[in-house]
């Protein structure tokens, strides 16, 4: 049995729905991606999963709890880092630590905690005063203080500076080395391309696509990206007949391409023909990001 399922899962506001039919599992252990745009019926598929918003229809199971009929047993088995989440002002960080413990028959050692998330040094002050990475790893220590199997992660490292984001990611992998499932929600590509080991891209509240980060990236229609500037002009028919094509773009004297392997070679090929010299060659795989686009292009 997987440790989340989530099937055919549908939720509207208004008559709108904002999720549409969703299904995915998640094995134990695993960090699983959730991707998508702003409003694609991420953070609304994650909150039926906590228990906090009532599907329309569908089925969704943590251990195989109902987050709603069973909402209290699954509490204790799944934490959660919303996105949007505030503590009080004046509320020193050993207090929350110490409150959240509070709320749980067997808490984990909220001492060791802190001192694992590198809040050591800042028990004594009070939230207002923390930084914004240093919120996220108070969040973190308040999802995890009840030894949940689950931790659910909501835009985590939204708002953060690059060396507070990839700080956090090192969080993220030391979570699941402790055995802690993590479902991470994101909009960052390169994040979840770094953490997860699948990721299901969500766009208008469906499940575009499911796969692992470099599955994802070789059924992208360009998962291999070429750059280069030729010594001559280079006849622009040519250019577009290249065998597995997926995009062409010019700039400042500058051609890229997406494709794939055979592109490739069919460019080497036609630089080779002409006599043209490609100064500055750059062959590179595609990112997630690539995908990202091509899939949610499809989509739409």
């Amino acid at each position: 049995m997987s440790i989340i399922e989530v099937s055919e899962l549908r939720k509207s506001y208004g008559g709108r729905p904002a999720v549409d039919g969703v299904s995915f599992a998640v094995e134990e252990g695993e960090v699983f991606g959730i991707l998508g745009p702003n409003g694609a019926g991420k953070t609304t598929t994650v909150e039926c999963v906590e228990g906090l918003r009532v599907p329309d229809a569908g089925r969704v199971r943590v251990t195989g709890l109902d987050p709603v009929a069973d909402h209290e047993r699954v509490a204790r088995v799944l934490g959660a880092q919303l996105q949007q989440s505030e503590l009080q002002a004046r509320l020193t960080v050993r207090e929350a630590l110490r409150l959240y413990a509070s709320f749980y028959p067997r808490p984990a050692d909220w001492r060791l905690l802190a001192e694992r998330l590198g809040l050591t040094e800042k028990l004594t002050t009070r939230f207002a005063k923390l930084s914004g990475g240093q919120k996220q790893r108070l969040f973190i220590a308040l999802a995890l203080i009840g030894n949940p199997r689950v931790v659910v992660l909501d835009e985590l490292t939204t708002g953060l500076d690059p060396r507070a984001r990839r700080d956090t990611w090192q969080l993220v992998e030391d979570v699941r080395a402790s055995g802690v499932t993590v479902l991470l929600v994101t909009h960052f590509m390169e994040e979840a391309q770094r953490l997860c080991d699948r990721i299901a891209v969500i766009d208008k509240g469906r499940v575009a696509a499911l796969d692992t980060p470099d599955g994802l990236i070789r059924r992208s229609a360009g998962a291999t990206v070429v750059g280069f500037t030729p010594s001559a002009p280079l006849d622009e028919h040519d250019l577009n007949v290249l065998p597995g094509l997926a995009s062409l773009a010019h700039k400042d004297g500058r051609i890229t391409l997406s494709g794939t392997d055979e592109t490739v070679n069919a460019v080497i090929t036609l630089l080779a023909r002409h006599r043209v010299t490609a100064h500055q060659l750059r062959v590179t795989d595609a990112t997630l990001d690539d995908a990202f686009l091509d899939l949610t292009e499809v989509e739409a």
